[in-house]
């Protein structure tokens, strides 16, 4: 198994298990990640999202569909499960995410998914109906950036 395959599969592996301090050992100190609720995070503002979504999680799980490697970078096809809100609506979110490395550790990160699709689960109706509205985009991320950065 190339190393890149391995430190990936080993961030899938810690955030399945919620353990946010294996999930930030993953990454480099650089690290930016960037998904399409929190796009264009760096450094210590990427381990705080990730601190806060596993270490809230009640029910996540991931199922790994797929992990390549090379000397270049890596790419993961993953499906995350969980329940989100007061309601507890259950969300299933199928990612596409590319990696890329220094010293062996992540250096940046990149989930892509429907955001239409996200949204119409975690939000419901609402969701449904606005998920494809860019202004509506923009209030999910800055919610987003104030419960999980607290901004």
């Amino acid at each position: 198994m190339h190393p890149h395959e391995a430190r990936v599969r080993e961030l899938l592996e810690a955030i399945d298990r919620c353990d946010s301090d294996a999930v930030a050992a993953c990454y480099h100190e650089e690290i930016f990640f960037s998904d399409a609720i929190f796009p264009s995070l760096r450094g210590e503002e990427a381990i705080a999202m990730w601190r806060a979504l596993v270490g809230r999680a009640r029910d996540l799980s991931v199922t790994v569909e797929s992990v390549s490697a090379d000397d270049e970078g890596a790419r993961a096809i993953w499906v995350a499960r969980y329940s989100l809100g007061r309601d507890g609506r259950p969300v299933v979110t199928r990612i596409d995410s590319l990696f890329a490395f220094r010293d062996g550790l992540i250096v940046r990160h990149f989930d892509r998914y429907s955001f239409w699709r996200w949204a119409a689960q975690a939000l419901g109706p609402v969701g449904a109906a606005f998920g494809w509205f860019a202004p509506f985009k923009w209030w999910v991320r800055k919610r987003a950036r104030r419960v999980y950065l607290r901004e």
